[in-house]
């Protein structure tokens, strides 16, 4: 099993995740949130196209995540997952029958990948994130929520991978020039996770077989790569992991489990 993001941050999110069961591998791209033609170079540029994916996962209705759904299952004829709230929150496109509904707790099957769609909190009407098992590696990709739940805690326990939302650091959303209401929605049980809470629930989840937490999410103007960086070698110290950071241009490149 590998994964890489080919975009993580609020100009847009995808992440790819691919397992080999010998001759056969499949794929799964976890968010669109990119313009099609964006998405279709920096797929090339791993040396994929659209024809290799085998299904797109759908986290939630915001524009830099649900991005070119539709035309990926019109055009390209993906099955797009995705739950029944961000379907109606998108309007309720026709995307040629190509939608499939997902469900809190209900696994779901793409060829040789096993998704297990979990609820979080976050500002949107019915949000997932995902934990994706091939049998043998557990990967998990948690962004996008204002606190984490039990449920949430429990869904990402055992993994060998993560993608893990650090957003921002409390102290620079403050002082920037976001508005209040912008910074309330952020902060709140609602809106994202600061380094602070991310490295919390890191703490409860690391343990020996954990191979690679990739920092994603990161905000441009209330972050920095060298903020996360420190919070992650404390908390990592001590474990075989080893910790890396999204860029929101241009994702990270594949990493094996």
């Amino acid at each position: 099993m590998r994964f890489c993001s080919l975009g993580s941050g609020s100009s847009g999110n995808a992440t790819l995740l691919e397992v080999t069961s010998g001759v056969a591998t499949s794929r799964l791209l976890i968010d669109c949130g990119l313009p099609f033609k964006h998405l279709d170079e920096r797929l090339a540029k791993r040396g994929l196209s659209f024809q290799d994916i085998d299904a797109v996962f759908i986290t939630h209705e915001h524009s830099d995540h649900v991005g070119c759904a539709r035309q990926l299952a019109v055009q390209e004829q993906l099955p797009i997952w995705m739950s029944r709230g961000t379907y109606s929150a998108i309007g309720s496109p026709d995307l040629a029958g190509y939608q499939r509904f997902a469900y809190d707790d209900e696994p779901i099957t793409v060829r040789d990948l096993y998704l297990h769609p979990f609820t979080v909190t976050h500002d949107a009407k019915e949000p997932l994130q995902l934990v994706v098992t091939d049998g043998n590696k557990r990967f998990g990709l948690l962004t996008d929520l204002g606190h984490v739940t039990p449920h949430v805690t429990q869904r990402m326990q055992g993994l060998h991978a993560m993608v893990l939302e650090f957003n921002h650091d409390e102290a620079l959303l403050q002082a920037s020039k976001y508005p209040p209401f912008l910074k309330q929605r952020i902060a709140g049980g609602y809106g994202h996770l600061s380094n602070a809470q991310a490295a919390n629930l890191l703490q409860t989840l690391l343990h020996q077989d954990l191979e690679h937490v990739v920092a994603a999410h990161l905000s441009e103007q209330n972050n920095h790569p060298d903020l996360v960086r420190e919070v992650l070698g404390s908390i990592a110290n001590g474990f075989s992991c080893q910790t890396h950071i999204a860029d929101a241009e241009s994702g990270f490149d594949w990493l094996q489990i």
